[in-house]
């Protein structure tokens, strides 16, 4: 370690620019994580505070329409409740439709059908809980958007009025649209198109798109389906059903991993470079009698200080941006677990990348030291 810390000293121009450039890219990675944790927010935090451990939708649905096309009955809810291992199932209905509030203000929802006071009726942070037939209990980034407790929602095209009764604590939004809390009964009515005054079909009346499963303990989805008559997945594979979720959290992801791999390449390249230039100091010291773990673990070290403070300031610097973009209408969320882990990927990439350049150590001949190749 000593010679390593004397060579930060002495090429501390060198060494900075090199932090700089992993700084940039660890600003990078902490915007991308943001932006990243932001878009899942606001594509799937409805779905991700609902308290249910599976869905199951009907029979034969693919997974990116399940939410848009499946329709399923109480008579294949029945049969779920009466599978092993489940605590409680209810129907639960999911439409997105345009509106307008008694103030005028367009705003688009996800319309959740739920029983009122089933585990899926939400918590209410203001006003009162869901309950009232005409009533809804909207996300609080609807309120944000212009919303007011007390407003009447006027839906598009069908005219069925709502009026908004309480708001939640949090964001609850799905496919990046504001969720509303709505009777089932009213939900089957918006599902058909029934507007004030028609009635409904006669299946009408027992259908959603699909069933809420709370399980206690393991659960087995393929029983429950050959039972049912439903295709089931679970509540994370489920977030895949919203509008463009695995499109857009694939394309960050991706982008991640291209982040990383040049992280640990410029590292790499780096000191590839480094260690050439003082190929004649590590020979003398191998000439003195260290080991070759000893210039291994000396480099390492070095390359260690290096990431660390600049991986450090690039969090630090990504973190600041990250509070000025978060108050923009940028879907964005700086999560420490998710920052956390892309620093240290950082670090343990551009040490591999290092260790591959810094293992020619082991291949440095003494006798460089005693002017064999001068």
């Amino acid at each position: 370690m000593f010679l390593a810390l004397r060579e930060l000293r002495f090429a501390r121009w060198r060494f900075t620019l090199m932090g700089s450039v992993v700084a940039l890219i660890a600003v990078l990675v902490v915007l991308l994580s943001g932006l990243s944790s932001g878009l899942v927010n606001d594509g799937v935090s409805g779905l991700q505070r609902l308290p249910v451990t599976a869905f199951a939708f009907d029979d034969g649905t693919k997974l990116d329409a399940a939410f848009s096309r499946s329709v399923v009955d109480r008579e294949q809810l029945d049969q779920w409740r009466r599978q092993p291992g489940v605590r409680d199932a209810t129907l639960f209905g999911n439409l997105l439709v345009n509106a307008r509030s008694s103030r005028d203000v367009p705003i688009d929802l996800a319309m959740f059908g739920v029983e009122p006071g089933s585990f899926l009726s939400p918590p209410v942070a203001e006003g009162a809980a869901l309950g009232r037939p005409d009533g809804i209990v909207v996300s609080r980034t609807a309120l944000d958007a212009g919303l007011r407790v007390g407003d009447t929602v006027v839906i598009d095209r069908i005219g069925a009025r709502f009026t908004v009764i309480g708001a939640t604590a949090d964001q609850r939004t799905y496919g990046h649209v504001d969720v509303a809390y709505v009777p089932l009964a009213a939900w089957q009515r918006l599902h058909q198109g029934a507007g004030p005054g028609e009635a409904l079909r006669g299946s009408a009346s027992a259908e959603a798109t699909a069933v809420a499963i709370q399980a206690d303990g393991d659960l087995d989805l393929a029983a429950g389906d050959a039972a049912a008559g439903t295709t089931s997945f679970d509540r994370i594979e489920a977030y895949g059903a919203s509008p463009g979720y695995t499109a857009e959290t694939s394309t960050l992801q991706l982008i991640q991993a291209f982040l990383y791999a040049i992280s640990a390449l410029v590292v790499g390249a780096f000191f590839t470079v480094w260690t050439i230039n003082r190929r004649a100091e590590l020979a003398v010291l191998r000439a003195m009698g260290a080991a070759r773990s000893y210039l291994l673990r000396d480099g390492l070290v070095q390359a260690l200080v290096v990431l660390g403070a600049s991986i450090g300031a690039g969090i630090v610097v990504g973190v600041g941006l990250g509070g000025l973009i978060r108050g923009s209408a940028v879907p964005f969320a700086i999560e420490a677990p998710a920052v956390l882990t892309a620093g240290v990927l950082l670090v343990v990439l551009g040490l591999a990348g290092a260790a591959v350049a810094i293992v020619r150590i082991a291949a440095v001949d003494p006798l460089t030291a005693l002017g064999a190749q001068r």
